[in-house]
């Protein structure tokens, strides 16, 4: 998965300790231990002597030329969004030096840090939640977790059940950083089923419009949304009879009520599902469902 990347040795270390199907994520910071992270628990990578590998600026500066392909300049757009995606929806944060023209965040050099993310597709983790959500029709629904808690996988594999329940609805994915379906050469490396249009690298603003006016969703799917900046296209939308499921950054739906606009959103009911994910039992834990009151109509006991 990540052989072409990783500098050789580094690569092999881990594939002597660790699987990478258990592996969600590899940090590297200058000057520090390489950390694996197996299912939330972090782990110092160790070489064949026993001692701790210590992270250097050209392990960096590798794993960040092989993956923008000897060309950091081609992928300058997603790098000044602090990120790049590889296949199979591998998502690599970047911390670097952030170079300026004014206002304009014009690119990153001197990285320091990079968080290597490895996504799963874990099947049958939305059953849980699918009837909640699916019925006559289907639910506009928030998926709520803190990062790296499952919202991306949950979704992944609640599209994918649509599919396999045979709901027949023409899906749009709006993937704006093409972390959801992972789209090479315009290929999907994630099996999400037969029904879908996928929009990559672009603004969730883009993609709600366009595909509006020239794809005839009848759901569309978006990942990490921003309350403020995206909810007009969302409203609009769902104000065009087209179902929405988008996810968002948040412990919990008591912090989620802390968010600016949320007020409005509520007493509107733009949706009637809010689905909250954790990491109590790995990612993806179903933790609760609310209806558009807010009442809880799932809880998982614990």
């Amino acid at each position: 998965m990540l052989k072409d990347y990783l500098d050789r040795d580094i690569y092999n270390l881990i594939i002597k300790s660790f699987s990478f199907s258990d592996i969600t994520e590899i940090r590297m910071r200058a000057n520090e231990n390489l950390i694996i992270v197996v299912k939330n628990k972090k782990y110092y990578l160790k070489d064949n002597n026993g001692d701790f590998v210590k992270v250097n600026s050209n392990m960096i500066e590798n794993f960040i030329r092989r993956a923008s392909e000897n060309s950091i300049y081609a992928f300058n757009d997603n790098i000044v969004n602090g990120f790049i995606t590889l296949p199979k929806g591998i998502r690599v944060g970047l911390c670097g030096n952030i170079v300026t023209d004014g206002d304009k965040i014009v690119t990153v050099k001197d990285f320091q840090s990079v968080n290597i993310r490895i996504p799963h597709v874990v099947r049958n983790c939305s059953l849980l939640a699918f009837d909640y959500i699916v019925g006559e029709d289907i639910k506009n629904t928030l998926v709520i977790s803190p990062p790296g808690s499952g919202k991306t996988t949950f979704i992944r594999d609640f599209i994918y059940q649509l599919y396999a329940h045979n709901i027949s609805k023409n899906v749009l994915i709006a993937d704006e950083r093409n972390e959801i379906c992972s789209v090479v050469n315009g290929e999907p490396n994630i099996d999400l089923g037969g029904f879908c249009d996928i929009y990559t690298n672009c603004t969730k603003k883009f993609a709600f419009q366009n595909g509006i006016r020239s794809m005839r969703p009848d759901v569309i799917v978006t990942d990490e949304i921003d309350l403020e900046k995206d909810m007009p296209s969302i409203i609009e939308a769902i104000n065009c009879g087209v179902n929405v499921i988008a996810t968002i950054h948040a412990k919990d739906i008591n912090q989620l009520k802390k968010k600016k606009n949320f007020d409005k959103i509520l007493d509107e009911k733009f949706f009637s599902r809010f689905v909250v994910l954790s990491s109590d039992e790995g990612p993806g834990t179903l933790t609760n469902i609310y209806d558009e009151k807010l009442n809880c109509i799932y809880c998982r006991c614990v």
